[in-house]
């Protein structure tokens, strides 16, 4: 006989207590219920009831096997209904974070088409370019553009992220050609802050991999203060793509050093290790694998 079964049989025999209660409620004969409980006790080697003619008490094991049999069969009800959970529609509040640039040219693009497609889940979407604590700041996804640190997280690949070198004609026709990286010092490079782009742009090129150290009188956290200073001339910019293409497309931003390319950077969608994956936060990363992956 199935043990799982013979396990959960006995179970209810003792919080019925008989063997006709338990056979009732099971909608079993009382003998096959009796051969359920002799099977175990045959495979353990050990008696679990006492049983007399009138009524069955437990053994001491038996009251031992018991609790431990209720424990087991609670946690296989719970992992059943993990089951049943994950079938279910997605609903409830989605904490997300995503940093501005993306936030505001990639996810807000295709955002109302995950929230067509799941009426009953409500986003809460903050952009910051600061590194939030995922876990502590209570998200439930979190987008990062960069090497992962080894935090103990669960990512998710998504596309690279490209990175565009690029300044207005006004700016490249009052000041001196850009060749090579090289060049970029002695040219007004606008920093963002928040990485190591403030001060370091790599290239990639005929020779290979150049690294140039940059500066310039204007530094911002945000990469639209940047799109804007660059398109009135203040200097060169090294943005995503996403953040000037349709600068580029109008003509009011050109990208520069043609026989160059710039590394792409690794994106990836976290969350934590320890949190359930509800049909909400299931739903959501299939969305954003299937968008931006």
């Amino acid at each position: 006989m199935d043990r799982f079964t013979s396990m959960s049989v006995f179970v209810k025999v003792v919080d019925l207590g008989s063997f006709r209660a338990a056979a009732d409620a099971l909608q079993l004969s009382s003998q096959f219920v009796s051969k359920h409980v002799l099977a175990l006790e045959q495979h353990l080697g050990v008696r679990l009831l006492n049983r007399t003619t009138r009524r069955q008490s437990l053994t001491d094991f038996g009251r031992a096997y018991y609790e431990r049999a209720r424990l087991i069969l609670a946690e296989v009800a719970d992992a059943e209904g993990l089951a049943a959970q994950a079938k279910a529609s997605p609903s409830g509040r989605l904490r997300v974070n995503a940093p501005v640039s993306f936030g505001m040219h990639t996810l807000a693009e295709r955002l109302p088409e995950y929230l067509t497609a799941n009426p009953d889940v409500e986003v809460e979407l903050t952009l910051t370019n600061r590194m939030v604590d995922l876990i502590e700041e209570g998200y439930d996804a979190v987008f990062r553009v960069g090497e992962l640190r080894n935090s103990g997280l669960i990512a998710r690949a998504l596309a690279p992220y490209q990175l565009v070198a690029c300044a207005s004609p006004h700016y490249l026709k009052r000041h001196e050609p850009l060749r090579c990286p090289a060049d970029l010092r002695h040219h007004e490079c606008l920093g963002f802050s928040h990485t190591s782009l403030r001060t370091e742009w790599c290239f990639d090129g005929p020779l290979g991999r150049e690294t140039v150290q940059v500066s310039g009188r204007l530094m911002v956290d945000h990469g639209e203060p940047l799109l804007r200073a660059a398109i009135q001339g203040l200097g060169v910019m090294l943005q995503p793509l996403e953040l000037v293409k349709e600068a580029l497309d109008r003509g009011t931003l050109v990208c520069i050093l043609p026989d160059y390319s710039v590394p792409t950077r690794p994106l990836h969608i976290v969350y934590a290790p320890d949190r359930r994956v509800t049909p909400k936060l299931r739903s959501f990363l299939d969305f954003a694998i299937a968008a931006f992956g």
